[in-house]
């Protein structure tokens, strides 16, 4: 990734840009004095399309903060929001509307990378300017990429599972590896980042499998075939992409008999859930990204969009295989057990009181999460 000057934004060097970041941006829609409403008004439009629910973070934490920031920033803009269930040509044809609907700018998290091209092909025909959210759409020229260093991500998951292991008395493994979805360009880089780490480490891996639609159910299926295969005992961690593929993975070792304790299994996107099961033991560890940053940092970018400005503060350029995308890139934080309360807790991204429910409440306790 090369730093460089990119349509106006002041880039500065380096590539990684810390959790506290903030955009600088203008006041929106100066000259607009009519209420917004989705259909019209004197407000900007913001199109924000986002790529499936099975993963909790994108209806539970990305929409209502974006949404939320839109509103502080910019009272009178509409954000209208589509998810596309995981369906290439759905997100499309959301696309389309939202195009035909004249918004004033389009906020992108695409469920193909590569079939997204033709979304931000259209919408720069159309005067649109497009932010990549999340994921990077590949061969196309988004405005701007607002995401995490994802390589990055997949080394810290590779990483903590090898110095388990380590510390468990099974340095090489074996390991059984659930990947992300082959159609999301993320999912390649933590695979990347994850491979790079386990070989460095010397552990090794008698199966892979890419999981179609980032599916807990199809990573808990072919994790049932895996213990069908080894065996109970035949391997000794376990590399999930995400905490759905982790908590898929769980679920077939807990029907198997097998004690998940004794197993580590690493995840990604600090699900509460996933979260709950670190607590408890059952997992071993997720990825931390600050999505409330994430989130914002985007709605500051496309609120200076939508009036026509640049956002600041892009530090970064990351190649989709078309051109160097002006870049966001921010620090993901690997989270076990020792540091829940110094990382979620801290940020506010859950209370103490959300984890340590029920049958977690003594967990906690143990943990020293007061």
């Amino acid at each position: 990734m090369n730093v460089r000057t990119h349509r106006g934004l002041r880039a500065a060097l380096g590539l990684t840009v810390a959790a506290g970041l903030t955009l600088g941006i203008a006041a929106c829609g100066g000259d607009d004095s009519k209420d917004s409403t989705s259909g019209g008004g004197g407000g900007k439009k913001i199109a924000l399309l986002l790529p499936e629910s099975k993963t909790t973070r994108y209806d539970q934490q990305d929409k209502p903060l974006f949404e939320a920031k839109v509103k502080e920033l910019c009272p009178d803009c509409t954000v209208e929001y589509q998810n596309a269930d995981q369906d290439s040509q759905k997100q499309l044809t959301q696309a389309q509307a939202a195009i035909t609907n004249k918004v004033n700018v389009l906020v992108l998290d695409p469920v193909d990378g590569k079939a997204a091209a033709a979304i931000v092909t259209q919408a720069k025909s159309a005067n649109i300017p497009v932010i990549s959210y999340d994921r990077l759409v590949l061969d196309a020229e988004p405005d701007l990429y607002i995401s995490f260093d994802n390589e990055r991500v997949g080394k810290l998951q590779g990483e903590a599972l090898a110095e388990k292991l380590k510390a468990d008395g099974n340095p090489t493994g074996p390991i059984v590896k659930i990947n992300g979805s082959p159609t999301d360009n993320n999912a390649t880089l933590f695979k990347k980042g994850s491979d790079d780490a386990l070989k460095a480490a010397g552990v090794n891996v008698e199966a892979s499998y890419d999981t179609p639609d980032w599916s807990p159910d199809k990573a808990q299926t072919w994790m049932e075939q895996q213990i069908t295969k080894y065996g109970k005992g035949g391997f000794k961690g376990v590399y999930a992409a995400n905490d759905g593929t982790a908590g898929g993975a769980i679920a077939a070792m807990k029907t198997a008999g097998i004690d998940v304790k004794t197993i580590p299994v690493t995840g990604q996107d600090a699900e509460l859930a996933a979260i709950q099961r670190i607590i408890s033991g059952e997992q071993y560890m997720t990825v931390y990204k600050a999505i409330k940053t994430e989130a914002e940092s985007a709605a500051e970018a496309a609120v200076a969009m939508a009036d026509g400005k640049d956002p600041e503060n892009a530090t970064g350029t990351v190649n989709n295989g078309k051109a160097d995308i002006p870049s966001i890139l921010l620090t993901p934080v690997a989270v076990t057990k020792d540091n829940v309360a110094d990382t979620v807790i801290k940020d506010g991204f859950y209370t103490k009181d959300q984890i340590c429910t029920g049958k977690f409440a003594a967990a906690c306790d143990a943990a020293g999460i007061k």
